[in-house]
């Protein structure tokens, strides 16, 4: 049994640096979100916007210029064009010459024309909007506060704004969506031609009002229906020229999303906001999930408080493997243990064996990829993956 290493990984500052920045702002809360989430206010958002530039004031950033920026929340498109450029701005003080992409989540309702012109204006290149669907019953039953009418009518609005990338959330395994439904969706999301489409299998957070329902036997789920809506829609989606890059994202040429490739890489980034998280400087952390809190933490000088882990290579080692593993293009082996050499690979060639065997996992030309198979079950053959790397002493 090889000796895990616990020492801080190396930090190799060519390696590309994200900037997350979350906006905890909502007019409602779905069903199906986890994500913190409260209540705009003036007030709020004003001592938001001072809180979110003394956060940034506290990052050591060492001179490095960041590559991909990623607006999340809550719901950044509530800002008003007045705050998207003074959170810009922000933004920009941290940016240098090395930027990328810059993605902003929207809700369809908070799609206006004034708010476009002020994120093309601070250099935002990529709109993510979340529809869902397009049925206003499986709408209501999310929670969703838009309408079909109001997907199709911001979809429009963006185009015209002239952004390099236009991505299209969508959920399958609705309660009440049967397949038939799902296809239908998916047809009217393909017709509007996005540069990039997300495909999201619901799941039942906890403390949220589906997970609620599920309890209570309300809604149910069924894994085998999932599976072949899983099925259905890489075919669907292959058959219409997007390439599926990953388990939930499909993109045509030129047009993955690079803030997500870069995470699910391993690589840093800086998380602003509170409850957003940051791996940078050889820490993984978050802040803490209250506004209010996070403000008086950061007058105390203090960031990235919550779930504190040093960044050694067994970790990141682990966690490259296991979100590599989600991309179609897999992992490269002998790059991976080039970067973390230290890793306990014996145990992960022995699991790795083990995949190939069950027929989830491949390698070729040195990259380890899980089949179509292994992509449906892509979260157990993951828990494998941390089987390699568990504390013998816990085994």
């Amino acid at each position: 049994m090889s000796e895990i290493n616990h020492q801080a990984a190396r930090v190799d500052r060519t390696d590309p640096l994200g900037l997350y920045v979350h906006v905890p702002f909502c007019a409602s809360t779905c069903d199906f979100c986890a994500f913190y989430q409260t209540a705009p206010t003036a007030d709020g958002i004003s001592r938001y916007l001072q809180s979110i530039a003394r956060e940034a004031d506290l990052v050591r950033w060492d001179a490095r210029s960041v590559e991909t920026v990623f607006w999340g929340g809550g719901t950044p498109g509530l800002l008003s064009p007045k705050d998207i450029r003074a959170l810009g701005s922000i933004v920009h003080t941290r940016l240098g010459g090395g930027l990328r992409e810059w993605t902003v989540e929207m809700a369809p309702a908070s799609v206006t024309e004034a708010r476009l012109a002020a994120l093309k204006e601070i250099g935002v290149t990529r709109i993510s909007m979340g529809a869902q669907s397009f049925q206003p019953t499986l709408l209501d039953g999310l929670g969703r506060q838009h309408t079909r009418e109001q997907v199709f009518r911001a979809y429009e609005r963006i185009r015209a704004a002239d952004f390099a990338s236009v991505n299209i959330d969508m959920m399958f395994a609705l309660p009440g969506q049967d397949e038939a439904a799902w296809l239908a969706d998916l047809g009217e999301a393909l017709a509007l031609a996005p540069d990039h489409l997300s495909t999201y299998c619901l799941t039942f957070e906890e403390d949220t009002k589906l997970w609620v329902k599920l309890s209570k036997g309300q809604v149910k789920l069924d894994v085998e229906h999932e599976a072949r809506l899983y099925e259905t829609t890489w075919a669907s989606l292959a058959a219409a020229g997007y390439g599926q890059y990953e388990v939930s994202n499909f993109a045509r040429p030129g047009h993955a999303c690079l803030h997500n490739l870069n995470t699910w890489r391993m690589h840093e980034w800086v998380g602003l906001g509170p409850s957003a998280a940051s791996q940078h400087a050889g820490v993984r952390g978050g802040n803490v999930a209250d506004l209010d809190k996070w403000q008086f933490r950061l007058g105390l000088g203090e960031r990235v408080t919550e779930d504190r882990v040093v960044l050694t290579p067994a970790l990141l080692a682990e966690d490259a493997l296991i979100f590599g593993l989600r991309m179609n293009a897999g992992v490269n082996l002998a790059e991976l243990r080039g970067r973390f050499p230290s890793a306990p690979w014996p145990e992960v060639e022995v699991q790795i064996s083990r995949l190939q065997d069950a027929a989830v996992a491949e390698v070729v030309d040195g990259h380890l990829r899980l089949t179509p198979r292994g992509r449906i079950i892509a979260d157990t053959v993951g828990a494998e993956i941390m089987d390699a790397f568990a504390d013998p002493a816990t085994k």
